[in-house]
């Protein structure tokens, strides 16, 4: 039960960081204002109605809707799989945090219609699209899971074959 609680307090985490920065960030700034910070880091304001990388942005709405079932659908059978008893410390640290990610990301496009964005990364000259806290807990427990899935257990080292 313990390592339930503390897999949902990571996503708790992740909403709650997500959250208030975007509300500081959209107190802030006005839409489509940009700040330099550093030469490779801005803070932006963009609102996006679509997926990562404003896939399916100018879609004409529908997308609002399928984008909140797609989280919902993710977010129910992430926490079933959060539920059940594991030793996978480090799947279990994905998915909490892609959850939390996801219920971020789905509170905005609940509240606003969109989703709300700020973190620019750029190099000479290239743009990486803006983001925020939720999308980047997603993309780190996706690297994780990727990260997990190629580690192999050390099956032949145990039994003396190699």
């Amino acid at each position: 039960m313990l390592n339930w609680i503390r897999r949902l307090g990571l996503s708790a985490i992740v909403i709650v960081l997500d959250q208030l920065t975007k509300s500081w960030v959209t107190s802030t700034y006005q839409f489509g204002d940009s700040v330099t910070i550093t030469s490779f880091f801005n803070l932006v304001l963009a609102y996006n109605t679509g997926a990562a990388f404003s896939f399916l942005a100018g879609a004409g709405g529908w997308q609002r809707a399928f984008f909140i079932a797609i989280a919902v659908i993710a977010s129910i059978a992430i926490i079933f799989l959060l539920r059940k008893p594991q030793n996978h410390r480090q799947m279990n640290m994905a998915l909490a945090l892609i959850l939390g990610g996801a219920i971020g990301n789905l509170i905005d496009r609940v509240r606003l219609g969109h989703v709300v964005d700020f973190i620019q990364i750029h190099a000479a000259g290239y743009f990486w699209p803006a983001f925020n806290v939720a999308d980047s807990a997603i993309t780190i427990g996706a690297a994780l899971l990727i990260w997990d899935s190629f580690r192999k257990p050390a099956l032949a080292s145990s039994t003396g074959k190699s």
